[in-house]
């Protein structure tokens, strides 16, 4: 995992350490069926003991556990996902975490099999490049002839997914919820949009003045943004959010004319790169019929001439009795 998606994960862990931003996250993304039956009202954090392979705690993943209108709680298995490529075992991780879940609930709350165990529902929100594309259930990755009658005894386990790029843009901007836009914030395609992104932040929080405390995150993820979308050294960025979005209004527009005239300077070098290129190959062309083989020393010159010397060797051509007296 890179440094980009260390700083990445430790980011997301501070904006879903409140619970106003996972209501929130649920809220803008969930299945509205299932949002129908959860009280995000009352969530509250739960203590999980969860462990990696190599022993050290997960960070990323965090339980939330929410009260039901129809009475008891559903655990919510969040998992914050920053890895540079698609996890294929993410149905299996799932299925092991759910159930240390489920151990820990029978063992600290002394379930008895008449209380049974309470849902559970695993969100894997993910923040990559590539598209997610790996198996949401576990039935999926298990080899077993559809027919077979040991499917019954199968485990079936399978998680929502959360994939941030492969919502686009003018859906995102027109959401009303604060994810929505932080979405915005890690995917922008260009400056403009991330200025809108924003923009609409500040905009949000002076709608709802006790949001989550989590302005100041917005922040580390616009300059963490700007860094990477500004190739150029950034001016001094205020610590309030609303100052960095009226100095980026104010810089927009001239960082806009700056990468205009740097794509006309490119496409205008390519397009004399394609000349001097073509007009190499027409020129070693004519040497061929007019002298037969060309020496590598004359090829050499060719490659290393520009365009004006190319056309001046090139009217030489049919006047010169050797090929040495071209390029005399």
């Amino acid at each position: 995992m890179t440094n980009t998606f260390r700083a990445a994960d430790s980011l997301y862990h501070r904006f879903f350490a409140h619970p106003e931003m996972v209501a929130d996250l649920l809220r803008a993304f969930l299945d509205p069926a299932m949002l129908g039956e959860l009280d995000l009202e009352h969530l509250r954090r739960h203590n999980t003991k969860f462990t990696a392979r190599k022993g050290e705690r997960r960070r990323s993943d965090v339980v939330w556990e929410i009260p039901t209108h129809q009475g008891g709680s559903i655990f919510v298995l969040l998992l914050l996902e920053f890895q540079s490529e698609v996890v294929e075992w993410m149905a299996l991780r799932i299925d092991v975490y759910v159930g240390l879940l489920y151990q820990q609930l029978v063992s600290e709350r002394k379930l008895k099999e008449a209380d049974g165990l309470p849902p559970v529902l695993p969100i894997v929100l993910f923040n990559g490049k590539p598209r997610w594309n790996a198996a949401t259930s576990l039935r999926d990755l298990i080899r077993l002839p559809t027919a077979s009658s040991l499917w019954r005894f199968q485990p079936d386990m399978r998680y929502y997914l959360i994939d941030e790029g492969a919502y686009l843009e003018e859906v995102l901007e027109g959401s009303p919820y604060l994810t929505a836009i932080l979405f915005r914030m890690e995917h922008p395609g260009n400056l403009e949009v991330m200025v809108r992104a924003a923009r609409d932040v500040t905009a949000w929080f002076a709608k709802h003045p006790d949001g989550p405390p989590v302005k100041q995150l917005f922040h580390e993820l616009l300059l963490a943004g700007l860094t990477r979308l500004q190739a150029d050294p950034l001016p001094a960025i205020p610590d309030d959010l609303q100052e960095v979005v009226i100095m980026l209004t104010a810089h927009i527009e001239q960082w806009a004319k700056d990468y205009e005239k740097k794509a006309l300077d490119y496409e205008q070098k390519g397009r004399l790169d394609g000349e001097r290129k073509g007009g190499m190959e027409i020129l070693l062309d004519l040497l061929q019929d007019r002298f037969g083989s060309v020496p590598d020393w004359v090829r050499s010159k060719l490659v290393e001439a520009d365009l004006n010397t190319l056309k001046s060797w090139s009217r030489r051509i049919f006047e010169a009795e050797k090929i040495e007296h071209i390029f005399q």
